[in-house]
């Protein structure tokens, strides 16, 4: 029996899972899991990349007191990166929710308008794209003397076999891949002037690096968005909603669409496993967890579910709304987007619930008009998939059937590349 070892990091946790195959279907079990988040530092918000690095190597010891491991490889959230001065890091690691690209939007598009720049890359305006925050780098002084720069995972993968890479699938979050060459668009690096030396050629998933301890290191889809999407056993080519920290939800096209109306709309084509994940990002539970901080820490997610189902409070908010992406208390922030405010807590978790609906219905009708083509069914993976009222919710709010799997998709499709990789 040959095992596999999948290391699956989001902006809350992180699992080590083994998998294995067994008449035909891949079999996990979850060995070490990890918490993780943002940390404030000189009034930004950072990773603690040394505390990542100690869980991953913890983990993979733990694999091995009872298997022996083929492969492993690492799958992240997108965007944030290490900066690198040969094999030394340039700290602070900061985290995409932090407010330093403010001034670098504007800047970046005085440069290149942002019509002009989703004409070539096909990805949506987000505040924190990597395009954004190495522009922050280089008017700060950062980039002076950098030798590279590794997105999470990448990063996590050299400090175990000692290879830098530059995977697909997560290189497309940064803003700078041409959607047509698949590589980083050299005008786009030459206008903003960035140092040409920090954008490698890119690795598809399945590339062999090196090894750990005798394991070897593989790229998968290094984007856990684009392994989750790998992992999803769909009929055909329906929606899906990976649902986690942010839910993203879209399609699988064969060609990026990179039209005004798709612009507009706010889709994006990030890189999958040859095909095109065309989708748009929706704020997700990161409105449920800061809610339950900071109104009821450690509550068990079932019984706010159950309350928000029994409540009767009604209005809703945009769930998509800039003023949910970092802000000091998420129960102000709603507050201050409701006529009314809720007179329980179990009406704040229920306005988020249906406002995330809502919102996924809204991108639903639009993804169809855009593309011009209906779906029947909308499959859902990742923690949300757990909550049936939400199901319920996004059923009728869309007016799809909703395939709920809770499986653990982005690990799945880690394990599928790996696989097939190393087989």
């Amino acid at each position: 029996m040959k095992y596999y070892l999948a290391v699956d990091i989001g902006a809350s946790s992180g699992r080590h899972l083994i998998g294995w195959n067994e008449d035909g279907n891949i079999i996990t079990k979850e060995i070490y899991r990890f918490p993780n988040g943002v940390k404030e530092s000189g009034g930004h918000l950072t990773w603690d990349i040394e505390s990542l690095i100690s869980h991953v190597k913890r983990g993979i010891d733990e694999a091995l007191k009872d298997y022996e491991i083929s492969s492993l490889s690492i799958d992240t959230w997108g965007v944030d990166y290490v900066l690198m001065k040969g094999d030394s890091e340039v700290l602070p690691c900061y985290a995409y929710r932090d407010s330093r690209t403010n001034d670098a939007i504007t800047e970046v598009h005085n440069i290149i308008p942002f019509d002009e720049l989703y004409s070539k890359t096909g990805i949506q305006l987000q505040t924190f794209n990597t395009i954004y925050q190495l522009y922050a780098d280089k008017t700060a002084g950062r980039l002076e003397g950098v030798t590279d720069f590794l997105m999470m995972p990448e990063y996590l993968l050299y400090k175990l076999c000692g290879v830098k890479s530059h995977e697909y699938t997560n290189a497309t979050t940064t803003g700078m891949i041409n959607a047509k060459t698949k590589e980083y668009d050299p005008e786009i690096i030459s206008r903003l002037g960035l140092p040409s030396n920090l954008f490698k050629f890119l690795q598809n998933p399945g590339t062999k690096l090196g090894t750990y301890k005798g394991i070897q290191c593989v790229l998968c889809a290094t984007h856990d968005t684009a392994s989750a999407v790998e992992g999803i056993p769909m009929e055909g080519s329906e929606i899906y909603i990976s649902s986690g920290t942010w839910s993203l939800l879209g399609v699988k096209l064969p060609h990026p669409i990179t039209s005004m109306n798709s612009m507009s709309s706010n889709f994006t084509n990030e890189g999958g496993v040859g095909y095109i994940r065309y989708l748009r990002n929706i704020m997700g539970m990161w409105l449920i967890n800061r809610l339950r901080d900071e109104l009821c820490p450690g509550k068990d997610f079932g019984e706010i579910v159950r309350e928000a189902e029994a409540d009767s409070f009604d209005e809703t908010v945009d769930a998509n709304d800039n003023v949910f992406m970092a802000p000091e208390s998420m129960k102000s922030a709603f507050d201050e987007n409701l006529t009314h405010k809720p007179s329980t807590i179990a009406g704040y978790f229920r306005c988020a619930y249906r406002s995330l609906a809502y919102t996924y219905r809204d991108a639903v009708n639009e993804l169809e008009n855009i593309t011009g083509r209906k779906h029947h069914a909308i499959y859902i993976v990742g923690g949300g998939a757990k909550n049936s009222f939400l199901n319920r919710l996004t059923e009728q709010a869309t007016g799809k059937k909703v395939i709920a799997l809770p499986i653990e998709a982005t690990a799945l499709g880690n394990l599928k590349i790996q696989m097939e990789a190393v087989n």
